[in-house]
Parts: structure tokens; C-alpha cells; sequence
């Protein structure tokens, strides 16, 4: 299958997103002050879940990131 430059490029951008906005979030839920990751101290069900959460979405975003890199190379490749 092949994908047009502007599909490459969105999957690309979007693999790059996920990791700005996944490593944000994961640093707010390790610095949280609420209560609702830690209690005393110790990880909560919430945080475990919100962990399991972003590691999925880096994996994800990761793998979406890699396609839309490799079609893009592709894409430059045969336009020479």
C-alpha cells in the first residue's frame, strides 16, 4: 500500500505529537499534588491506570510515527 505525502506526513506529525503530549501528561501524573495518583505516598489504581494508559499511547504513537517516517523517505526517495 502506498500513502500519499500528505497522509505520510500527518502520520508522522502525529507519532510526534502523541510523545509531546504523553511524556507531558506522565510528568503531571508523577508530580501530582491532588491526591488522586499517590495517597500516602503509594500509587494508586488511578495512577497505574493513567500509566498503563500513556505506555499504550507511546507504543502506539511510536508505531504510527515509524510508518508515516519510513512512507515519507519512501516518497522522497522515488521523487528523485
Amino acid at each position: 500500500m502506498k500513502l500519499s505525502r500528505t497522509a505520510s506526513w500527518f502520520l508522522a506529525a502525529f507519532g510526534a505529537w502523541s510523545w509531546v503530549i504523553w511524556s507531558t501528561f506522565v510528568k503531571n501524573l508523577f508530580n501530582d499534588a491532588s491526591g488522586l495518583a499517590f495517597d500516602d505516598g503509594q500509587p494508586t489504581a488511578y495512577f497505574w491506570v493513567h500509566l498503563l494508559l500513556a505506555v499504550t499511547s507511546f507504543l502506539l504513537g511510536t508505531a504510527v510515527g515509524v510508518i508515516g517516517l519510513r512512507s515519507v523517505l519512501v516518497l522522497r526517495r522515488e521523487s528523485r
